[in-house]
């Protein structure tokens, strides 16, 4: 019996369902395991292919009729914060962010749970249990890390597990060209934080300190009010049937979006 593993992955397409974006469209997704000695590899070129992680899992949209998913990576290298974005820096001066493996937590949980409550009560991940969380983060053959966002405690020091309340998360993949932020969330009653943009902030940092070029943040689709933040990060490259393609945020025709 041949026991090798096969060189090349296997694409499945999954059913139509309803698109959690944009109302009366069908979405439908091309997907393939990530297993195996050569996961970490082929994440790195899936997700520069315009694919997402989620566990063992990656996948992008193969809509039959639309295709306003438009992969985006922030160029971190060029990247200057704006007034705004460096007042969100200032508010959060007192959290301490620290790296850890994909290992999930009680308290990472409740934090989720509270988030995906407030935020996101009608999507599909709004049923998780304790134990799709720990699979979420645990479930994983790339090189992946849960990064917690502290608030900073009198005589907290610089500790492996520093204390003080979490107030944000993010599972994040690390790979040869950068960082891809799988998935993320925050305390949603604290609004003033701006934790979401202080997060991605974060990564553009981390990204310059280890010398590569890109955070991938997943899908921008023109037109759904969840996804206008993504286009704020400035320069950024969108992935286009020509390639990734430096993104003009001035332009308002299609055909002058990019340079």
């Amino acid at each position: 019996m041949n026991t090798q593993s096969t060189p090349s992955p296997q694409f499945y397409l999954t059913a139509p369902a309803s698109c959690p974006y944009l109302p009366h469209e069908m979405e439908r997704k091309v997907f393939t395991h990530l297993v195996g000695p050569r996961a970490a590899e082929m994440n790195d070129i899936l997700t520069q292919g315009g694919f997402r992680r989620s566990q063992n899992i990656a996948y992008r949209p193969a809509c039959e009729s639309c295709r306003a998913c438009i992969s985006v990576r922030i160029l971190a290298q060029e990247f200057e914060p704006t007034r705004s974005m460096k007042r969100v820096l200032t508010a959060n001066s007192d959290i301490i962010a620290t790296e850890f493996p994909a290992q999930p937590s009680s308290e990472q949980y409740w934090l989720f749970r509270r988030y995906l409550d407030y935020r996101h009560q009608q999507g599909g991940m709004s049923d998780m249990t304790v134990l799709d969380y720990a699979i979420m983060v645990e479930d994983t053959h790339v090189n992946t890390r849960i990064i917690e966002y502290r608030r900073r405690e009198e005589g907290s020091g610089l500790e492996q597990r520093p204390k003080g309340e979490l107030l944000a998360a993010a599972l994040t993949d690390v790979m040869s060209d950068g960082l891809s932020m799988v998935y993320s969330y925050f305390n949603p009653d604290l609004d003033e934080r701006s934790l979401g943009t202080f997060m991605i902030l974060d990564h553009i940092k981390r990204t310059k300190t280890l010398g590569l070029p890109h955070v991938y943040l997943g899908y921008w689709v023109k037109g759904s009010r969840k996804m206008d933040y993504k286009t704020r990060f400035q320069p950024q490259e969108h992935l286009t049937p020509r390639g990734w393609e430096r993104f003009d945020p001035a332009a308002d025709g299609d055909k002058d979006t990019f340079r």
